[in-house]
């Protein structure tokens, strides 16, 4: 290489090896180049350093600071000339450049010109002439030296026009473009000469935006008027600045020069130095055709750039991609200028979109598409003032991508454009203070015209004036109905994002959705469901995204979304649910779809077929329908067990409601709104649905019930089309053999959902049966439909009688309540066949619905459990299915369904199930009672209809035998009389559970039993004394919960006003059931046989153990619930052993009781007092007073042979008193002297037995743990908290008071001597028996062992007494037991309580 040489040089140099140089054959002149002379005179290359570097000096300044002579301008002008002649001349004929050239040489040749500086000529000429692009820079190319030296020319020229008042020259620009174009220099080079720097421009840029942002914070804030004063003469300053011409900004113009020639490239480059958009936001920058656009304005053809450099036309997408994408980036917000070129945009977008599929580049077509959009065509918009065209041609492009590609456009556009450009700063306060302005003004009245406003405002900026909209119905709901109304002039993009704001608003993380008390839902969440309901209602808005939001708010956990799936589904569908429903509504409701929307709902929301439809289509479309019942029906537990750990129990139970009626609204929209085909489709079978998306069973069934209606009806329809037949009889056989091919899987399935030990109780059939039948399947609301109709001809009737409508008018609403009222018609009929044809399928199946060889109490228990509970609080509907559904069975005469056992298990432990309901749920499970107390009291009430609907019913059997049901047998019967004590044992025991509830001072116990109350009203209570009780504890919870509750004080107080109300309405307790009072003849008690023989002596025993009790609590003042089980064993015991007297003593003992007793009560009701110590006084009093009097008759009559042992006697009674007295007041459980006080005072007639029954129930002050005993502790917790269920013997003898206890035993009878010779021996292992009449034992009146030793004969009476007593009180249970077949640890002895039993006849 010729280079070689100095290679070397450069290397041996760096690494400091200068002798190397020497022998390398490196020539001198280089050495001497490259070395320092020190080194050159070492090296011996030269003589002395110091006379080298002299010689070097010299020569630099003779090469570098001495000037050549050229022939100046000034010096000699004749050449310049010349030169200015020849560049001048007419270039149209064959003149080129290269003659031109030529012509130049010789005169820089001849006149010595400076060849720099015709350099410089040939630019101005240029300059002058700038249309001749083609002969300047081929003469500049031919002319060339070097590029530098071109572009330092350049930069002197733009350095000219830097001072502040001078304005550079658009021709220089031109010539600098046409270089840079040509490569005729660099652009880096001549990019350091041009004027401000790019730090100036950065600088700004900066400034420019926060002078917007302070300009949009003053149009925000509220500013002083001192304030405004200081603002108006800084603006004024700031102005002034501006006036002051600024320098010319060189790079902006060399970048217009280069657009306008196509030189693409280079302006890119220019435009990659300056802040975004920076360029473009100057108007000269031609990006677009057009900084204007006059009105009408049409496109034209644009004929391309002449300049074959410039980018082509696109042809194609992808020359779109390539080319024109990334200039409309560069442009971006500033498109709004042409809103031609914008339109002609989004109609190639719209081109792209319905070729998508077809293109090889889609994603990346789409993408840039979408980038376009955030980036140009929304900001864009932005700037347009009040383009609704634009936005309508910008939804035709919108509306193809998906909802989740436009979601994400707006957030962009709504949260990050506005704070990208100066200018979008300015637009966005702009917004927000002319948003301000109309919601200030916006009312009803007003509507029409804020509408307008607002629909202009929208057009250019909705994201920002939807913000502000929504912030304020967060705030003032009263502002939802004019606001929506105000919403009919948008453009659809325009509902769409407003679709989107209403999301954005709802899943703001930095609101709280509870309020600060955490125990409800806040009014900002409220007030945006609602909201949600009416837009998506009025306005056709797409619901998916909002569907969507709902459903992934679910997977989440989380339910207080639900709210707006509510609103939406009631709003667009019609579909109402609460709990407040009238009666009128709730039989409306069991009626076909044209009954429900007329008369079931509050407000009749009419014209909502189509937002139905939409709803319904959008739901099917995004597969979003099953989804959404799957996750409602499994949030409902999550609620509780997931949500609802550190929630109050107020808003779990809130929550839980809501997503519970938001199901059953969902579930019930679908039912009626999806076709059977898409129905089936799409919900899975019932084994499917509980076992592998684990879905309760209530739920589950609910989902599926329309599917099994869907199918039976369609097999029904198959079968008649198959066999024609219009015979009735026909007909029902085919639906029967229809419901047999649909359900006949069902059955199978059901199989699974429980352990295999359910199905020895109850069949399969019967279970899949319960859950698969509605109230549409069982009734025809007949009243109803009568009800509806007669609306509509008084409504024909009022149209025709009003002469203010026009004729036309007239005719089309007769016309529609015509054609409603024909449909209703029809309805009903149509329903009435249905009905029937039910009916007799459910006739045909009742007989092998329960099993015969399982226990009456286990088939009742599952079928509680299991049926009817979990439904009968699934809504207000199932509610009353629940009871109709059991009436029905008892109308069937279902085998092996004991109807009394059922009624009585569901009324005799309400506590538990009161307890564990939310507030919904209790409105239901209380219409579900008040609908069990209606079928009950209207038995109740009449004989005849008892007779005849439950006399000879296998349901109302007290004895069960293996041969089954003998409807002869009357003695197996529960008669009328008997039913009516088994009716006030139910009354008794809600009673008993209400105070318990009432008394507990638990939230959530105190509101549920307010709301059963208040639900069973109309039905209970009936009894006067049950009654007061009530009464007298909801007025304690109205004066406890007055300033700590208000809630429960509105509920306590509603309730209380409504029981006043019924006052007129209750009875005695002897009118309520018929009480026998003793016959006074010698016949025995224990021969009658009714309630008479039982109830009365109870009464008077219960009285006698509650001031007893008292005497013990005198501290207190009052008693405890607890003492009714007290009450309650000696009611029992006395009234079974109460035959070891005298009958003759015992008519004269109730005469004398009698005469004391109205005495005593005449005494009473001249006492004024009436506190709970003065009652126990009175009691107290009237107890010394009887057993004096009876003394004195026993010493008068003189029955007994000795008057001494008749004293002795007198006695000990009197010392057995005293050791009662004392056990009492310590607590303790009463011995037998104390029970045969009660058998002396059981025969006395007692009118105050409701006053007892009240005393016992009211307690309004609880007894200190304290004073109780423990067996009094046990017998409280068995007497409030016992289960049905698992009772024991002892819990069932103390739990029910014996009044109401219909299970009548008679008195024991005095055991003769006669009686001992024919009695089995006890120990033989056989039933107990005694044979013989009662008048044959009643005929001896002698005593056993009359004539024996006195302490022998005393010992001997205490223990024929304790074993008669522990006879009557066990043996009779047990035989009871072994007579019905119940297994030990299956007797449920509350439920057995119903049976009538004659201990004798075992």
């Amino acid at each position: 290489r010729d280079d070689m040489p100095s290679i070397l040089a450069d290397v041996f140099s760096i690494l400091g090896k200068f002798e190397f140089l020497f022998y390398c054959f490196v020539p001198e002149a280089i050495l001497k180049e490259r070395l320092d002379p020190e080194t050159l005179e070492s090296l011996g290359l030269i003589k002395q350093a110091h006379q080298f570097n002299q010689k070097i000096v010299k020569i630099k300044t003779k090469l570098f600071y001495k000037q050549q002579k050229f022939n100046l301008l000034r010096e000699e002008n004749e050449g310049y000339a010349k030169l200015i002649t020849e560049l001048g001349q007419d270039l149209s004929g064959n003149i080129t450049s290269h003659l031109v050239l030529e012509s130049i040489k010789s005169l820089i040749g001849c006149f010595n010109l400076d060849p720099n500086r015709v350099l410089d000529i040939i630019l101005e000429v240029y300059e002058s002439r700038s249309d001749q692009d083609e002969f300047f820079l081929s003469l500049i190319k031919s002319y060339m030296c070097e590029p530098l030296t071109l572009c330092h020319i350049l930069g002197f020229k733009f350095k000219f026009y830097q001072e502040p008042n001078e304005e550079t020259p658009k021709s220089l620009y031109h010539i600098a473009a046409a270089l840079l174009h040509h490569n005729l220099i660099e652009l880096e080079d001549l990019y350091v000469h041009l004027m401000p720097l790019d730090a100036a421009i950065v600088e700004e840029h900066k400034r420019d935006i926060s002078e917007a942002k302070q300009i949009a914070r003053k149009l925000v804030m509220v500013v002083l008027p001192s304030e405004k004063n200081e603002d108006k003469e800084k603006d004024k300053e700031k102005e002034e600045e501006k006036n002051e011409k600024p320098p010319d900004n060189q790079k902006l113009g060399l970048l217009e020069a280069l657009l306008r020639i196509g030189d693409w490239h280079h302006a890119q480059s220019i435009m990659d130095q300056m802040p975004s958009f920076y360029a473009t936001s100057h108007k000269a920058i031609p990006l677009y055709r057009r900084a204007g656009l006059p009105k009408g304005a049409r496109g034209c053809v644009l004929h391309p750039l002449r300049n074959k450099r410039a980018p082509r036309p696109a042809e194609t997408f992808e020359d779109l991609r390539r080319d024109t994408f990334s200039m409309l980036g560069y442009l971006g917000p500033h498109l709004s200028h042409d809103p031609i070129l914008f339109a002609k945009i989004i109609r190639l977008g719209k081109g792209f979109m319905k070729e998508l599929f077809v293109c090889s580049l889609q994603d990346t077509l789409l993408s840039c598409f979408l980038s376009i959009a955030d980036q140009v065509l929304l900001p864009s918009i932005s700037l347009m003032e009040c383009n609704a065209c634009m936005s309508e041609e910008l939804w035709g492009l919108f509306k193809l991508f998906p909802y989740q590609h436009r979601y994400r456009l707006y957030g962009q556009w709504k949260n990050e454009t506005y704070s990208s450009h100066p200018l979008l700063v300015k637009v966005k306060a702009q917004t927000v203070e002319r948003a301000k302005y109309i919601m200030k003004r916006l009312t009803k009245e007003n509507v029409k015209q804020s509408g307008r406003q607002i629909g202009k405002l929208s057009h250019s900026n909705p994201t920002i004036l939807f913000d502000y909209m929504l912030s304020q119905i967060q705030w003032y709901d009263n502002l939802i109905v004019p606001v929506v109304d105000s919403l009919k002039y948008l453009t659809s993009l325009n509902y769409d994002v407003l679709a989107y704001c209403i999301i954005e608003a709802l899943a703001n993380p930095e609101k709280e959705k509870m309020k600060h008390d955490d125990t409800t839902i806040s009014s900002w969440l409220q007030s945006l469901a609602s909201l949600c309901g009416a837009v998506f209602r009025k306005y056709p808005i797409e619901l998916a995204g909002l569907l969507q939001y709902v459903t992934n708010q679910l997977k989440a956990g989380k339910s207080f979304d639900l709210l707006i799936l509510k609103e939406v589904v009631q709003k667009m569908a019609g579909i109402e649910i609460t709990d407040e429903m009238t009666s009128e509504q709730l039989e409306a409701m069991t009626g076909g779809e044209q009954l429900k929307a007329e008369g079931g709902y509050f407000g009749q929301i009419r014209n909502t077929k189509k937002s139905s439809q939409r709803l319904k289509d959008v739901l099917l479309d995004h597969e979003l329908a099953l989804p959404l019942c799957l996750l409602m029906a499994q949030q409902r537990n999550g609620v509780v067990f997931l949500e609802g750990g550190e929630k109050h129990l107020k808003l779990v139970g809130h929550l839980y409601d809501q997503c519970h009626d938001t199901l059953v609204q969902f579930g019930g929209f679908l039912a009626s709104n999806l076709s059977t085909e898409d129905y089936i489709k799409r919900v899975p079978s019932i084994d499917i649905l509980c076992n592998q998306f684990h879905t309760p069973h209530d739920a589950a069934f609910f989902l599926s019930r329309p599917m099994y209606a869907h199918q039976i009806l369609s097999k029904y329809d198959e079968l008649k089309k198959a066999e024609k037949g219009n015979k009735q009889q026909q007909k029902v056989h085919k639906y029967v053999a229809a419901c047999e091919q649909v359900m006949t899987p069902v059955h199978e399935a059901v199989v699974s959902l429980h352990p295999a030990r359910v199905w020895d109780d109850l069949r399969p059939q019967f279970y899949a049966t319960f859950w698969s039948l509605t109230m549409y399947d069982l009734a025809v609301p007949h009243s109803a439909y009568e009800r509806e109709v007669n609306k509509l001809k008084v409504q024909i009737k009022a149209i025709e009688e009003n002469p203010e409508i026009p004729l036309n008018k007239k005719k089309k609403e007769k016309e529609r309540c015509t054609a409603l009222q024909e449909k209703l018609q029809e309805e009903e009929k149509k329903q009435l066949e249905h009905v029937q044809r039910v009916l007799h399928r459910l006739k045909l199946e009742k007989d092998n619905w329960l099993l015969a060889k399982s226990t009456k109490n286990e088939t009742i228990t599952k079928f509680l459990q299991l049926c009817l509970f979990p439904r009968c609080i699934f809504s207000s509907i199932d509610a009353v299915y629940c009871a109709r559904f059991v009436e029905l069975v008892h109308q069937q005469k279902t085998p092996n369904f004991c109807t009394l056992l059922c009624y009585d298990r569901v009324f005799s432990a309400i506590i538990y199930t009161v307890a564990s309901c939310t507030e919904n749920e209790s409105h239901r499970y209380g219409r579900f009672l008040c609908c069990m107390l209606e079928t009950v009291t209207r038995w109740h009430s009449d004989r005849a209809t008892y007779e005849k609907e439950c006399v000879n019913y296998p349901g109302f059997l007290t004895i069960f035998r293996a041969t089954g049901f003998d409807g002869g047998n009357k003695a197996d019967q529960l008669d009328y009389e008997n039913f009516r004590h088994v009716v006030h044992k139910w009354h008794y025991m809600l009673t008993k559970a209400s105070v318990h509830c009432l008394e507990t001072g638990d939230y959530t116990h105190i509101r549920n039993i307010l709301i059963v109350l208040t639900k069973i009203l109309p039905c209970y209570p009936k009894v006067l004394n049950l009654g007061q009780a009530l009464e007298c504890r909801v007025h304690k919870i109205c004066l406890e919960e007055k300033d700590k509750r208000p809630d429960l004080y509105a509920l306590a107080m509603g309730y209380s006003g409504r029981l006043k109300s019924q006052k007129v309405h209750m009875v005695p307790e002897n009118e309520f059931h018929h009480k026998e009072q003793p016959a006074r003849s010698a016949t025995p008690a224990s021969q009658q046989n009714g309630p008479g023989s039982t109830g009365k002596p109870a009464t008077s025993t219960s009285k006698t153990d509650e001031g007893t009790s008292e005497d013990g609590d005198k501290s207190q003042g009052t008693t405890k619930p607890v003492n009714k089980a007290n009450s309650a064993a000696a009611k029992v015991t006395t009234s079974n052993g109460n035959g070891a007297l005298n009958s003759t003593k015992a008519v004269k003992d109730r005469d004398d009781k009698e005469k004391s007793g109205k005495e005593k009560k005449e005494k009473k009701e001249k006492t004024p007092g009436s506190t709970p110590e003065t009652k126990a006084e009175n009691r107290r009093e009237k107890q010394r007073d009887e057993r004096a009097g009876k003394e004195e008759r026993a010493a008068r009559e003189g029955k007994e042979k000795t008057p001494k042992a008749e004293r002795e006697k007198a006695k000990a009674e009197e010392k057995s008193s005293k050791d009662d007295k004392a056990k009492a007041g310590n607590g303790e459980p009463a011995e037998p002297s104390r029970e045969r006080e009660a058998i002396k005072e059981s025969k006395s007639k007692e009118k105050g037995d409701r006053s007892a029954v009240a005393g016992s129930l009211k307690s309004p002050v609880p007894r200190s743990e304290s004073a109780e005993s423990e067996r009094d502790h046990k017998r409280r917790k068995l007497d409030s908290h016992s289960s049905p269920s698992h009772s024991s013997l002892c819990p069932f003898l103390l739990y029910l008071p014996e009044r109401s206890l219909p299970l009548h035993i008679p008195a024991a009878p005095k055991i003769t001597k006669e009686s001992c010779r024919t009695c089995t021996c006890m120990t033989s292992g056989k039933p107990y028996r005694i044979h013989g009449s009662w008048k044959a034992f009643h005929g001896h009146q002698h005593n056993i062992l009359q004539n024996w030793e006195k302490p022998l004969k005393d010992l001997a009476k205490k223990l024929l007494y304790i074993l008669s007593i522990f006879i009557l009180k066990y043996l009779s249970i047990f035989i009871l037991m072994k007579a019905v077949s119940v297994p030990w640890e299956e007797r449920n002895f509350l439920s057995i309580s119903i049976f009538r039993v004659d201990f004798f006849a075992f």
